[in-house]
């Protein structure tokens, strides 16, 4: 079930980009197991609060301090394909779970390790989230209006964009890797780093001289009147995003916009402050349902902001089947797709599947 059938993955209990990178992983059909050690946060994760992130694998408890917690692990990482972990720089190595002792027991063993700062510099010790990630990487600076503070955007930039989708990819490559060596490695993964890399095609704008660092001034940050949001009738939101000159010429039919307003340049920016205060104005005299009908179907690149609850009832969504219902509790569908080999219905979360870590070890071997 999945592409990933038959793939092992041993996942070191955490929080954040790990267990998102876990849950991938076996949405995609891997066989992952989850280690918790006991005590309130075992109990937490396993038994009482549901973290539907933890979807889909079955979890193990251990105690790493016990005579036989670490053993126990290493005989399951013996029969692993890929051990993930998010821990600080010599945690697992403190444990008697670094790399060097489990590979000598596994040499095929993809070892990825996920931190915020990465393994070496002046930083690789110190605490951080989402929101110092960005802030460091430069990227934090570009967003948001220009006469307030950066905002706190949702941790999907560092966390999961910057950690969790990289140590997947990181995860994949070398497997693929290990097709051709036969030998496992060791993936390192720093949620910086990968917040620039996300950031590419913004620094290549940079390096072209075509972009900004004063925010609120580019194509792309909401600069340009043709590429944010805008208040409706019925103070709700809709999007505008047509930066092609085709797509900004149905924006305007749909608004009944005409060549007479001498709107100038679509991209002269001395243009931009007078053509939004026109397209806001145009906005504000309809609800955002009634602009959605005037959209849907057309190519102007103009969608509602609609809630989480909404999104759920979007046609698109039902249509695409976007979302699951798990034991009462709605949430994405794995994704991407796969025509071969389409993907399980996710399990319930680790916590709903505990187990003892002898059983795993005889069901791998």
């Amino acid at each position: 079930m999945g592409p990933l059938d038959g793939l092992r993955v041993v996942e070191m209990a955490g929080l954040g980009p790990v267990p998102h990178a876990a849950m991938q992983l076996a949405d995609l059909g891997a066989d992952v197991v989850h280690v918790a050690r006991p005590g309130p946060s075992a109990i937490a994760e396993l038994a009482g609060a549901v973290d539907n992130v933890l979807r889909g694998r079955t979890a193990v408890v251990v105690d790493l301090k016990s005579a036989g917690g670490v053993p126990d692990v290493l005989e399951l990482i013996a029969a692993a394909d890929v051990l993930i972990e998010g821990f600080r720089p010599g945690v697992m190595e403190r444990l008697g779970l670094g790399p060097e002792v489990c590979r000598a027991r596994n040499p095929r063993l993809v070892y990825a390790r996920l931190t915020g700062w990465g393994r070496e510099g002046p930083l690789a010790m110190a605490a951080g989230h989402d929101l110092n990630y960005l802030a460091l990487s430069g990227v934090l600076a570009a967003i948001g209006p220009d006469d307030a503070p950066p905002p706190s955007p949702l941790t999907l930039i560092g966390d999961y964009g910057g950690g969790s989708m990289f140590l997947v990819t990181g995860v994949l490559a070398a497997l693929w890797e290990r097709e051709r060596s036969g030998q496992g490695q060791v993936v390192d993964v720093a949620m910086v780093d990968g917040i620039g890399v996300l950031s590419q095609k913004i620094w290549a704008m940079r390096a072209a001289g075509t972009w900004s660092e004063q925010r609120h001034s580019n194509v792309l940050d909401g600069g340009a009147p043709f590429y944010d949001t805008y208040t409706c009738a019925d103070g709700r939101y809709l999007s505008v995003a047509a930066i092609e000159r085709r797509f900004f010429a149905l924006l305007l039919e749909g608004l009944e916009i005409s060549a007479s307003d001498d709107l100038g340049d679509q991209y002269d920016r001395a243009n931009w402050p007078h053509l939004r205060e026109i397209i806001s104005a145009r906005v504000r005299t309809k609800t955002q349902h009634e602009w959605a009908a005037v959209f849907d179907g057309t190519d102007a690149c103009v969608a509602p902001v609609l809630t989480m609850s909404e999104a759920l009832q979007h046609q698109h969504a039902i249509a695409r089947q976007a979302f699951v219902d798990l034991d009462g509790a709605v949430q994405p569908s794995p994704a991407p797709r796969f025509d071969r080999t389409p993907l399980p219905t996710p399990a319930p979360p680790a916590g709903d599947n505990v187990t003892d870590i002898r059983e795993v070890i005889a069901r791998w071997r």
